[in-house]
């Protein structure tokens, strides 16, 4: 799980890098050698750590643009660096459109695309200074890119932070590449909240070509890649990382008439 990509010196923050897919990405990147920052509104159970080093903590709420500010200037002060922002702060609970007030809705999109841009401005601000630059890696959704019935305004969101990041990726070039990976389901200690037990996940995973959810830990794997010297040419991309999407259901309904 570990990788040869040229990380050892770089500084990396991670939001929402406390459990999860951003944990998963935070020890993808300590193995690969960089100094991480990982920050969430609650401190982590237990340090996120990998290769025997920690990532740092520093709590924020990303929603309030006091804090994006003083987080970044916690982290420029303390390092006097930053190469690497990955925005993976976000989520969402089940709730049809027509059963949430405009403003609820609208909280989903604060948290999954407005934070993610005051995110990047901020870091920006950073690394347009430093002779070597940056990257911006957003984590997006594969709930942007199809129809997101019980998550709308959470699909509208990841479709808007893909297009975004696509016009960041040309306004701040060549300093600043922005990429998107665009995810699937990925199995994390909160997957029975969306799935149910382990049957329901089981059953979940049969309905990708690959056969099983992404582990949080390959989802870090392809943002390390992103962030490296091995992508340097690579910016306004969005990398699929869903197991070869969702198995279209007319190919089981075609089957199932076919067996009668």
């Amino acid at each position: 799980m570990g990788s040869e990509s040229g990380l050892t010196g770089r500084l990396a923050v991670v939001t929402g890098g406390t459990r999860g897919v951003g944990a998963g990405i935070a020890r993808a990147f300590l193995r690969a050698g960089a100094e991480v920052v990982v920050c969430a509104r609650r401190p982590p159970d237990a340090p996120v750590a990998a290769a025997g080093r920690p990532a740092r903590f520093l709590p924020a709420d990303l929603r309030e643009q006091a804090a994006v500010d003083a987080l970044f200037e916690s982290v420029r002060a303390a390092h006097g660096r930053l190469d690497v922002l990955v925005n993976n702060a976000g989520g969402t609970p089940f709730l049809p459109l027509a059963e949430g007030e405009a403003a609820r809705h609208a909280r989903v999109l604060a948290l999954n695309l407005l934070a993610p841009l005051s995110a990047s401005l901020a870091a920006h601000r950073i690394m347009r200074t430093q002779p070597s630059g940056g990257c911006i890696v957003m984590v997006g959704s594969v709930s942007g890119t199809r129809a997101s019935p019980g998550t709308a305004a959470y699909g509208a969101a990841k479709a808007g932070l893909e297009n975004l990041a696509r016009t960041m990726a040309v306004e701040w070039a060549p300093a600043v590449r922005v990429n998107t990976l665009v995810l699937g389901m990925v199995r994390t200690e909160s997957a029975h909240l969306h799935y149910g037990d382990e049957d329901g996940v089981a059953a979940v995973a049969r309905t990708v070509p690959a056969g099983r959810l992404a582990e949080p830990y390959e989802v870090g794997e392809a943002a390390v890649f992103l962030a490296s010297d091995r992508a340097a040419y690579i910016t306004g991309a969005s990398l699929l990382v869903h197991g070869g999407g969702e198995r279209p259901a007319f190919l089981d309904a075609s089957n199932a008439r076919e067996e009668r």
